[in-house]
């Protein structure tokens, strides 16, 4: 088949090179992109008098045509055409013949491909904007049913102070709030039309470029036809923010691996979101935790490959930045795949409260909650903190914990302990008394939770903005 761009040529190109050059396995999903695209540049050169109204119509009709052909299935797509912009171009030209032809002018396949990529950017980053707000609610959901709910808090993975499970998932929360203000920045950083930029110095023809940027719903037009062609931040700015959200959900599917653990046993798994061995009968894997958390690995490399693919790149266009769709399309349905199956997860796992209660009320991890008990008295923090050391130490030799040790033998170590101490140090109290904003008490809590709410549903409008735009 005679390459579209083969007229200075005069062999056939090798078979492994057409394979080699090719991308239409992967980058026919801009289908949508490119013929919406085409039929902007369509109007525009009709407007401006660079084509006829009469071949406009032609092409636009036959572009339609091959987007319902696509849809329904139908459409062969061909890898020695290379790409979704030429495998669309050569079907449109066969369709309505000399009229098709004149699609291509007053551009390049540099500023459409960069077009296409901008456009389904700001589709997909609002889809997973979108599971973004999903998995917060579900979050606010589960935290919401635990908010008395007590658990150990840790620092080296060793207890650490009395939490409640509600404040613990408040603060995957917090992470996923700022995951949702990345990925706004990163819908505007492709806010930008590169369209008329041509391969590298724009063109010669009269073209009005903020006419297709305001049928595509763009805020603003490349001002460089460079930089327009060889930026590639946008994707970046993408698989930095996905990196960072995996990085969350790893982070908390780590936490599901240890709390579903027999030495926790904090959480049970829905038997539908875990697996079995098929060697030992008993076993029960947190398997979507443990692929979420490998995936992570997965997204972190997309990012640092299209780093170092752009690392070393002169303007403007070069055939390395081919290599920016497949990691970023990967990227795209890591992400969305692994919100989905982790929120429905987490919405019907089981919290065992009473082992969590369990564990909180068999530790030390109230002596700062006595400590501060003798600072109230008058002692400063620093001796306060070498007595219940001192106590903690003695409870330890004696097989005691701190609620378990006696006034008297509270006494060997501060005159200024009373009988109010037993009730400071119940994990409940301890808890309830950590009123300060962001803390884990219960009435504190219930302030976030309901702060919460409201900025998920700020962040639900700001999506409805930016899906009309799109």
């Amino acid at each position: 088949m005679a390459k579209l761009w083969g007229g200075r040529f005069s062999k056939d190109t090798n078979a492994l090179v057409d394979a080699f050059n090719a991308s239409i396995e992967y980058d026919q999903r801009l289908y949508h992109e490119d013929i919406r695209g085409s039929i902007a540049h369509t109007h525009m050169l009709a407007k401006t008098g660079i084509i006829s109204e009469s071949d406009a119509e032609k092409i636009v009709k036959g572009l339609t045509s091959i987007l319902d052909d696509i849809e329904k299935g139908t459409f062969e797509f061909k890898t020695e055409l290379e790409d979704i912009h030429m495998n669309v171009e050569a079907a449109l030209t066969e369709r309505i013949g000399d009229a098709g032809a004149r699609l291509h002018t007053a551009r390049s396949r540099n500023d459409q491909v960069a077009l296409d990529m901008h456009m389904y950017m700001k589709r997909v980053v609002t889809e997973v904007m979108d599971l973004v707000i999903r998995f917060e609610e579900a979050l606010l959901m589960v935290a919401d049913k635990n908010q008395d709910t007590l658990m150990p808090g840790y620092t080296h993975l060793q207890r650490a102070q009395p939490i409640t499970f509600c404040h613990h998932l408040l603060a995957y929360f917090n992470m996923f709030l700022r995951d949702f203000r990345r990925l706004e920045g990163v819908w505007k950083g492709a806010d930008i039309m590169p369209l008329g930029a041509g391969a590298v110095a724009g063109t010669t023809l009269p073209i009005d470029r903020f006419q297709v940027a305001e049928e595509l719903n763009f805020d603003a037009v490349y001002g460089n036809s460079m930089d327009a062609v060889s930026d590639r931040d946008y994707l970046l700015e993408f698989l930095s923010a996905a990196s960072i959200l995996m990085m969350h959900l790893s982070r908390l599917s780590e936490e599901i691996c240890l709390w579903s653990s027999t030495e926790f046993g904090f959480i049970d798994l829905d038997d539908a979101f875990a697996t079995g061995s098929s060697m030992m009968p008993q076993k029960k894997n947190p398997d979507i935790s443990e692929l979420v958390r490998g995936k992570t690995g997965r997204t972190y490399g997309h990012l640092m490959a299209l780093l170092t693919t752009l690392k070393g790149l002169p303007l403007a266009y070069n055939k390395d930045l081919q290599e920016d769709k497949e990691g970023f399309f990967d990227a795209v349905d890591t992400v969305k795949f692994s919100l989905t199956v982790f929120r429905d997860m987490l919405l019907t796992m089981t919290v065992n409260k009473d082992r969590m209660a369990e564990a909180v009320h068999k530790d030390y991890s109230n002596a700062t909650d006595l400590a501060d008990y003798l600072v109230k008295k008058g002692l400063p923090f620093r001796k306060a903190h070498k007595v219940v050391g001192e106590a903690v130490a003695y409870g330890i030799k004696h097989r005691k914990y701190l609620v378990e040790l006696t006034l008297d033998e509270y006494k060997q170590f501060s005159p200024l302990f009373e009988k109010d101490l037993l009730e400071a140090l119940r994990p409940e109290n301890c808890v309830a008394a950590r009123t300060s904003y962001g803390g884990p008490a219960p009435k504190e809590n219930a302030k976030q939770l309901t702060l919460g709410r409201s900025l998920v549903d700020g962040q639900k409008k700001t999506l409805h903005e930016l899906v009309t735009k799109r």
